[in-house]
């Protein structure tokens, strides 16, 4: 139990800081979407997941384990489903700039937004695990 209420403020936590940062992410709503939506796509992660890696298993082998990125981008699909007070639109990324390394501007389509969307919220998650870790 201790575990999911973990992962739910986590999934909260990291929806809300990707709606704050990308444009193309919208969450209609308050705090109480943003838990509510935490607390589905912990239950879609521990249920729905597993059951996922075994049906796209030869795709995973295929493409030496590139496939698991896309199952993150279809749960967070399955996400805007169940909630629809979510949306992921298509949206201009306006570049970035860092240490020399620079991030031209570029567009994403609805299906690369979604997939950006999950590559970002994967990268926040695990980064709000690596804090805690014990």
């Amino acid at each position: 139990m201790k575990s999911i209420l973990r992962h739910s403020v986590f999934n909260s936590f990291a929806l809300y800081i990707l709606a704050l940062t990308l444009e193309g992410v919208n969450v209609a709503g308050g705090f109480e979407n943003f838990i509510v939506a935490g607390f589905i796509l912990s239950v879609l992660f521990r249920l729905v997941k597993p059951i996922l890696n075994l049906v796209s298993m030869p795709l995973n082998m295929v493409s030496l384990g590139l496939f698991s990125f896309f199952l993150n981008t279809i749960l967070l699909y399955i996400l805007t489903i169940f909630v629809p007070s979510i949306t992921i639109s298509a949206f201009t990324f306006h570049g970035a700039s860092f240490a020399g390394f620079v991030i031209p501007d570029f567009n994403l389509s609805t299906f690369w937004a979604y997939v950006f969307a999950a590559g970002i919220l994967s990268i926040i998650v695990n980064f709000l695990n690596w804090l805690i870790k014990k």
